[in-house]
């Protein structure tokens, strides 16, 4: 690490204590919305006009990432628009406050300056102009050329917004043949025939058409939105990198014919450990796809006998968000779905690529009844080893409650702390003010905005604000961060993982990824909370199937392992 980068997170650390100091030390919430306080002002338009149209409440998302390839993290966030043709912005029952159309925006993170954290919205300079119905984002380098690059879905033509590296993006997606002209949802890179270049799933949601919208209402015969059953399910999309600058559809290999169904997130991962990156989708009032990987790119469909189609008990839920980690230490990867209200969300533990449905025996089934999940991750939030989990709230219909009276859309977030990987408590009132604020809760993107070793959120919600919040957690743990990057030294290894190997010989497994959550992107840097242990040993398998090993790791700083075995 230079000096000059040195320096700037030294600063960046003590701004942080100087914050706890204010905060009264000890007493500090876990987390402080810090938006306003750095130059976030954006807010979510939904663009609702009265029609009661499904995509005015199911977005939108946001993107952690590295635009400028300063070090730190920068913000991309997803607008909507008014969706009914025959309506303009001032029909809109929600105003929109501002000068122009809607847009999405793009946050600089300019890093410490004066003692503060700021962010300046570049989204102009950055020629970002985007007056589509924004959903969702996914990030990676597609072209390999060391700038990371954006993919933005939508209800109606998705971008790929190609990173020119002087701060400026171009729409390439003519020329890539990565649109799709449906609604899609969530999406995510990865690199699945391993040739090195990162190829792209999609999932898409339903058939939608404003001018054929299905009517719906309440118990008391009010309209309400339409849940997913009342429209006509769309297939997904794999899109293959050719290492030209181009895609290739290759759905068909997957499955022929390709299933239909009501996609909303999807993470990719090797959870069968054969060295292949599988794929799991969240499909919403459907079974979900496990898209299990037989190698060179071919992939069959095994959520039934995998255990991820249905809850513990066979039946499909509502899943919308999905988060994947190793939250009990057992080296394989977990996972995580949120769902609908008078359903519990569904902890998946992983047993050799199985699942089994371990909801309950977890403590996070009772706890989850009365939320409608959306965004989730996996972080340790407090740096003592195990991953904590994250839940954005927000409901979806008109719900009534035992007066006759309707319910707002809008709930709190959840905390959960691990317990030592035996159960989780909830400790969402210790969580911070921010916590304790109804929204409706959509995207959540994890990273370390402020590169202090402790893992930052950024949130978004329909019609309403986006947050940052700074974890401002007190007496954390140990902490190792790593960068890691392709031969090129400049792309992120996505999908390469990492095994942890502790002095007391306890191991933790982490993989390099952006997917996940609810149409949103993550900081691909691997970020572990050691708590009062030593790591021994990192042992690294790369997306190419080579291994690595890197003994006694730096500590309290993030370090960059390139693929050829460099390190800085």
């Amino acid at each position: 690490m230079n000096v000059v980068a040195l320096i700037k997170r030294m600063s960046q650390g003590l701004w942080v204590l100087g914050t706890l100091w204010a905060l009264g030390g000890s007493t500090a919430p876990v987390f402080v919305d810090a938006s306003e306080a750095v130059g976030i002002d954006f807010h979510h338009f939904n663009g609702m006009t009265g029609g009661h149209y499904l995509p005015e409440i199911v977005g939108s998302g946001c993107a952690l990432f590295d635009m400028d390839n300063d070090g730190d993290l920068d913000i991309y966030l997803v607008q909507g628009a008014v969706i009914d043709p025959e309506k303009t912005l001032a029909d809109a029952l929600i105003p929109w406050k501002g000068n122009d159309k809607p847009t999405d925006r793009i946050y600089r993170n300019e890093g410490v300056s004066q003692g503060k954290l700021r962010f300046v919205d570049v989204t102009e300079e950055a020629k970002v102009t985007m007056p589509g119905i924004g959903m969702g984002v996914a990030s990676g380098d597609y072209d390999g050329d060391g700038w990371v690059d954006l993919y933005i879905t939508q209800l109606g033509s998705n971008v790929m917004l190609r990173n020119l590296g002087d701060g400026t993006f171009k729409d390439v997606t003519l020329q890539t043949g990565t649109d799709d002209p449906r609604w899609s949802t969530s999406a995510v890179f990865l690199d699945f025939d391993q040739d090195g270049h990162l190829d792209l799933y999609v999932t898409n949601y339903v058939h939608f058409d404003p001018g054929n919208e299905p009517l719906c209402y309440t118990a008391d015969s009010a309209r309400d939105y339409c849940g997913p059953h009342s429209y006509l399910p769309v297939g997904d999309r794999l899109l293959r990198n050719l290492g030209n600058g181009t895609f290739e559809n290759a759905s068909g290999m997957l499955q022929s014919p390709f299933p239909k169904s009501t996609g909303l997130g999807v993470v990719s991962g090797d959870f069968n450990g054969d060295g292949w990156p599988d794929l799991v989708v969240a499909n919403d009032g459907a079974a979900n796809f496990y898209w299990l990987s037989k190698g060179k790119g071919r992939f069959v469909e095994d959520g039934m006998f995998g255990g991820l189609a249905f809850n513990g008990a066979g039946s499909p839920e509502a899943s919308m968000g999905i988060a994947v980690g190793d939250f009990d230490n057992d080296g394989d990867e977990d996972i995580f779905m949120t769902h609908l209200t008078g359903e519990t969300n569904t902890l998946y533990v992983n047993g050799k690529g199985l699942f089994e449905d371990r909801t309950n025996a977890f403590g996070l089934g009772a706890v989850s009844q009365s939320f409608t999940g959306f965004g989730t991750v996996w972080l340790d939030f407090e740096r003592d080893g195990w991953l904590d989990l994250i839940c954005m709230n927000g409901a979806v219909k008109k719900e009534m409650n035992s007066k006759n009276k309707v319910l707002p859309l809008e709930q709190r977030n959840q905390l959960f702390g691990n317990r030592s990987g035996r159960r989780f408590e909830e400790v969402t009132e210790q969580a911070g003010e921010v916590f304790n604020r109804a929204d409706v809760g959509r995207g959540v993107a994890v990273g370390d905005v402020d590169n202090d070793g402790d893992a930052d959120l950024l949130l978004t919600n329909n019609s309403g604000p986006a947050r940052l919040l700074l974890n401002q957690t007190p007496n954390q743990g140990g902490w190792l961060g790593l960068d890691l990057r392709l031969d090129n030294g400049k792309t992120a290894a996505i999908g390469a993982r990492v095994l942890l190997t502790m002095t007391d010989g306890s191991q933790r497994l982490f993989t390099v990824r952006s997917d996940g959550s609810f149409l949103s992107a993550h900081d691909p840097r691997i970020l572990m909370g050691l708590g009062k242990d030593k790591p021994q040993k990192l042992s690294i398998r790369w997306p190419n199937g080579k291994t690595e090993d890197v003994l006694s790791p730096k500590t309290g700083t993030y370090q960059t392992v390139i693929q050829s075995g460099n390190k800085e």
